[in-house]
């Protein structure tokens, strides 16, 4: 083969190579959102449809373990010994209102929640004993554990229904998360991804309908503000349109 040949044939396989890349950005551009569902209304208890994700699937490779803000992806902690209380969480609907009713067995109560549980302490107990001819003073220690605080992982959503910062906790497992990531699949949807540290608990969870309680809610301008310079993508545009209360736009959007 001559060498005018062999440059022919390198031509033309860096042309079929531009038009796959081509190709694949047109259908990316037209890859169409998903369907629009109205929001959830904004109370302290909710009832959600979750799915689970990690790092390693494909369409997120390339981000590898971080979220959309440039930190970590981290796992939650084992579900908390409290919530094994907890036998259902059943949702209620009164017209518009939705309430959750907590049932628990016949042990006892939930034990009040708190985000900043101090850690392990000691506490140390002098008893003195004084008898006739003899004095004995005893020391004893006595270690009291209190729980840690509990470990927080990453969850993805539509920062326009759970702004960045949102922390909730899953009422099945007490397990708390906080919203740092989005999705294309999660724009205009009432849905929350959950990380997960690897495929075969990402696999185990699927995707189940989970009330959750919220903690802390995110601040909606601030992801307001984050997401309006990532606009030129579809999902973040329809999130920074609801977040402007332009809910219609957002929903014809596709």
């Amino acid at each position: 083969m001559t060498n005018a040949e062999l440059r022919s044939l390198a031509f033309a396989v860096l042309a079929a190579f531009i038009a796959i890349l081509l190709l694949s950005g047109c259908e990316t551009a037209t890859h169409a959102l998903p369907p629009y569902e109205p929001p959830l209304a904004k109370t302290d208890f909710q009832n959600v449809r979750t799915t689970a994700y990690t790092h390693t699937e494909a369409d997120h490779t390339q981000y590898g373990p971080h979220n959309a803000l440039g930190g970590e992806l981290h796992a939650a902690g084992p579900a908390i010994h409290r919530a094994e209380n907890l036998r259902q969480a059943s949702v209620m609907s009164d017209s518009d209102d939705v309430r959750i009713q907590l049932v628990s067995n016949s042990g006892p109560e939930l034990q009040p929640f708190s985000m900043d549980e101090p850690r392990t302490t000691k506490h140390v107990t002098t008893t003195t004993t004084t008898r006739v001819t003899k004095t004995t003073t005893r020391s004893a220690k006595r270690a009291i554990a209190v729980a840690k605080p509990p470990k927080i992982g990453s969850a993805a959503a539509d920062w326009s229904r759970w702004p960045m910062g949102t922390t909730f906790r899953l009422l099945s497992t007490g397990q708390i998360y906080r919203v740092e990531d989005y999705g294309w699949a999660l724009s205009g949807r009432n849905t929350v991804d959950l990380y997960m540290a690897n495929q075969r608990d990402m696999n185990s969870w699927g995707a189940r309908q989970e009330p959750i309680q919220i903690l802390r809610w995110g601040d909606p301008q601030q992801s307001l503000q984050f997401l309006q310079s990532h606009q030129d993508y579809k999902h973040i545009k329809r999130m920074v349109l609801e977040l402007q209360g332009r809910d219609q736009e957002a929903a014809a959007l596709q």
